[in-house]
C-alpha cells in the first residue's frame, strides 16, 4: 500500500550513517538540503572514505566505531552490504537509544528481519527495514547526492513488533525527501524485487560473461553498440554488494530465473515461426512501452 506522510517530521539532532558510501551519504546530503538534521556521524571502514566524507561535506564527524557513532543518535541508518546486517546489529543494540530510530536500506528484507529478530532485542519495536529503490552503478560517497531519493519508491517493510510512531517517523523522513513511500511485507518485496531488479543483474552479468567467455568474446564485444551498452549497463555494478543480494534472496531468484527460462524457451521455439515470434516481441514491447518508472511518464 502507499504511505503518505500527515505533518513533516522533526530535526533529527544526531543522525548516525553506518556505511557512509552512496546510499548513505545521499540520505545525509538530501537531509541537510530539506533542513532536517543537526548533526552527521559518518561510519566508514577506510581512511580515505571517512576523510572524502568531511571533504564534501557529506558528515560532520567520521569515525570506524559504528557503536560509537550510534551511541545518543536519534536516528540510525545502516547502509552496510546485507551480510554485514547482522554482525552491525548485534554491535549497535546495547548503545542505541530506547527512542532511536532504526532503518536500513537494504535491497532484500526478509533476511535483514531475520537478524533484526536475532540481535535487536528490546530495540526492535524501533526498527524499520526500508529499501530505496534509487542507486547508481558507481558506489562510494564521492557518488552521494542529495537528489537521489527525489520521486524514488522507498518500501518500508515494518514488522509485527514496529511502534506505530517509528514507523511514522520513517515515512515522514523519506516523504520529506521526496521519496514515494510504499508499506509492504518482507516477503512480498522479496518476490517483486526478484522479478523487477535481482533477476535482471544476474542476466545481465551472465550475457556479458556468456561473451567475454567465448574464444572470439573480444572481438565481438568490439562491434557492440547502444543496445548492448543499454542492456548491460548494470552489469557494470558493484560485485561484493550483488554477491550479497543475490545470494540472500536465491530462492526468489530462482524462481524468477525458471520463469524467464520458460519465456526464452518459448521465444527460441519461436525462431522458425516468424508470426509467432513477431506475437511474442510485440507483446512485450507494447508492456515496455506502456511502463514507467514511479514518478515518470510512460513513452508514447
Amino acid at each position: 500500500m502507499n504511505a503518505t506522510a500527515a505533518t513533516p517530521p522533526a530535526t533529527v539532532q544526531r543522525l548516525a550513517v553506518i556505511g557512509c558510501g552512496l546510499m548513505g551519504g545521499s540520505f545525509a546530503l538530501a537531509l541537510r538540503r530539506a533542513g532536517l538534521v543537526q548533526r552527521v556521524v559518518g561510519v566508514a571502514r577506510s581512511p580515505a572514505a571517512r576523510q572524502q566524507a568531511l571533504h564534501l561535506g557529506v558528515v560532520d564527524e567520521a569515525t570506524d566505531n559504528a557503536p560509537a557513532a550510534a551511541q545518543g543518535a536519534d536516528v540510525v541508518l545502516l547502509a552496510v552490504p546485507v551480510a554485514a546486517t547482522a554482525a552491525t546489529l548485534r554491535a549497535l543494540a546495547p548503545v542505541l537509544r530506547p527512542d532511536a530510530l532504526l532503518m536500513d536500506v537494504g535491497s532484500t528484507k526478509a533476511d535483514v528481519v531475520q537478524a533484526a529478530r536475532a540481535t535487536l532485542q528490546g530495540r526492535l519495536g524501533r526498527f524499520v527495514p526500508a529499501h530505496p529503490i534509487a542507486g547508481k552503478e558507481k558506489a562510494g560517497v564521492e557518488h552521494a547526492s542529495a537528489d537521489l531519493y527525489r520521486r524514488a519508491q522507498v518500501v518500508l517493510t515494518p514488522l509485527p513488533d514496529t511502534d506505530p510512531d517509528a514507523l511514522q517517523h520513517a515515512q515522514a523522513l523519506w516523504a520529506a525527501l521526496g521519496a514515494r513511500v510504499r508499506v509492504m511485507t518482507p516477503q512480498a518485496h522479496d518476490a517483486a524485487l526478484a522479478a523487477v531488479s535481482h533477476l535482471p543483474h544476474l542476466l545481465a552479468f551472465a550475457a556479458v560473461y556468456a561473451l567475454a567467455t567465448q574464444p572470439d568474446g573480444a572481438d565481438k564485444l568490439a562491434l557492440a553498440g547502444p543496445g548492448f551498452r543499454d542492456f548491460t549497463r548494470i552489469a557494470a555494478s558493484d560485485p561484493e554488494i550483488w554477491r550479497d543480494i543475490l545470494h540472500a534472496n536465491a530462492a526468489q531468484v530462482r524462481v524468477q530465473a525458471a520463469a524467464f527460462r520458460a519465456a526464452l524457451d518459448a521465444f527460441e521455439n519461436a525462431l522458425q515461426e516468424p508470426a509467432r515470434l513477431q506475437q511474442l516481441i510485440e507483446e512485450a514491447s507494447r508492456v515496455r512501452r506502456t511502463w514507467a518508472p514511479a514518478g515518470a511518464t510512460p513513452s508514447p
